[in-house]
This record gives structure tokens, sequence and C-alpha cells, in this order.
């Protein structure tokens, strides 16, 4: 897929087929996140991917809205460092969403459904991890192939018009 193919196919999917992804995927969505921009080259991110079906399930009970997990083919988990001030905390959320998209578009390049999700239980995250103290589960990122439909460019994305969101010059 081309980079515009993949930012107008990839969209949030939560249903997968039960087929594996294959680890040359996972890697390539791995590096996709290692190579995300990041305040001052930071790039302060840890990556863990899980594929086993008894650690999804206890992983996505981490965030309410994360059940989509469990029925992934492979979930990667976007870890760091405890941020030590709000300036730290700022930079951090700004590159953890750096990362997260890169994969994301990764993931829909080869046609890998992906649909991320918070994490508010982080003793959850680390009995089901293993990261070390000072460290904290910032977000999850479940892929899979899509049941419903394969990923391909949306003609009528769920979007507000390009008009009423891009403005030239001012407001």
């Amino acid at each position: 897929m081309e980079t515009w193919d993949a930012i107008r196919a990839r969209r949030n999917v939560r249903q997968y087929t039960g087929q594996p992804i294959a680890r040359e995927g996972l890697e390539r969505i791995c590096e996709a996140g290692r190579r995300s921009p990041s305040s001052r080259n930071w790039q302060p991110w840890d990556f863990v991917v899980v594929t086993g079906r008894e650690r999804l399930v206890e992983l996505a009970k981490v965030w309410q809205g994360g059940q989509h997990v469990a029925r992934s083919a492979a979930t990667i988990a976007l870890l760091g460092a405890e941020p030590g001030d709000q300036r730290e905390r700022d930079s951090l959320q700004y590159d953890f969403g750096q990362a997260t998209a890169y994969m994301m578009l990764a993931a829909a390049d080869l046609g890998i459904g992906s649909g991320h999700s918070a994490v508010a239980d982080q003793a959850q995250a680390r009995r089901v991890l293993g990261f070390p103290d000072g460290y904290h589960c910032a977000y999850l990122i479940g892929l899979g192939y899509p049941a419903d439909r394969p990923l391909r460019p949306l003609r009528r994305p769920a979007r507000r018009p390009f008009d009423e969101v891009v403005h030239w010059e001012r407001w």
C-alpha cells in the first residue's frame, strides 16, 4: 500500500479473524514505532509484544474499553519511565502519540487492523507485562486482520468536512 492509501484506509478495528500475524509483520510495526519522531530525539519508549491468548485476556483487563485486546492476534504495549515533571509528562504523551500513529499506519500498510486502548490499571499491566518499577504502560495497540472487511481507502470517512477543519492563514 502507498502511504496515502494507508492513511485513508486506517480505521479502528476491534473485531479480528483468528489469523495470526507473522513475526516479520510485528517487527515491521515495532520498527515504525522505533523510528517515529520524539522530543529532542528522547526515544522514551519500550514496546512489549504480546501474542499468547491467556496473557492477552489478562491484559485486556487494564482498561474498560480494551476488550478487543483479548481477541487480538497480538497487542503491543507502549511503556516508558514515569515522568519527572509536567513538561516531561507532556513530551511523553506527544511522543507516545507519534509512536502509536506510526505503528497503526504501518499495520494498515500490511492490511492489519489496529485499535488503541488506554491503560488505567497499572498494577494489572505490571503483573501481565513484567515491567520494572519506575515505569508505566501508556497505551496498548490491539492488532489483527479485520473480521468485518479488509482495509482499503475509505471513500467517505466519518470526519468533519475539510473546509470546516482547515483554515488558511487565520481562523
